[in-house]
């Protein structure tokens, strides 16, 4: 007859090996980073009405970008991380061609986000016209689009 375990040696295997095992399991899990360009300024010329077209207005934009940055965070070199200079370059081309809508303009710079950086794994755009032409006094009327 074999003897009875020993339950405390087992007890002690059974932890180390879930231990080695979540240990792993972090090694390998990919370490998500936000990056957030805040209070971005533009002069542009976005709205529905030909005087808005004509005369511009002021905006703000607000832009988070989620990736993948695993080998950013091991490397420690840019050209593996998301480069925020080319993150402001899009959003204020984009800034710059006019549009009829506010929720346009914000297709068109997370479309170009999504091609350019394939570690992307979500984004959050708020674009934010400042003293709109309502009739009213109103600091500003904001859209947001997430993916």
């Amino acid at each position: 007859m074999i003897g009875a375990p020993d339950w405390h040696d087992l007890k002690m295997w059974c932890t180390q090996q879930i231990l080695n095992f979540a240990e792993t399991e972090m090694i390998e899990m990919n370490q998500k980073v936000k990056i957030e360009l805040e209070n971005m300024k533009f002069y542009a010329y976005h709205g529905h009405y030909e005087i808005e077209q004509l005369v511009g207005n002021h905006f703000m934009v607000q832009l988070m970008v989620e990736s993948d940055n695993t080998r950013a965070t091991e490397t420690d070199r840019l050209k593996d991380a998301l480069d925020y200079q080319l993150l402001y370059r899009i959003v204020k081309e984009e800034m710059d061609i006019p549009s009829h809508l506010l929720e346009h303009v914000a297709r068109r710079i997370c479309d170009r986000v999504d091609r350019e950086f394939e570690t992307v794994t979500g984004l959050r755009i708020k674009i934010s016209k400042l003293n709109p032409p309502l009739g009213g006094e109103m600091q500003q009327v904001s859209i947001t689009l997430e993916r």
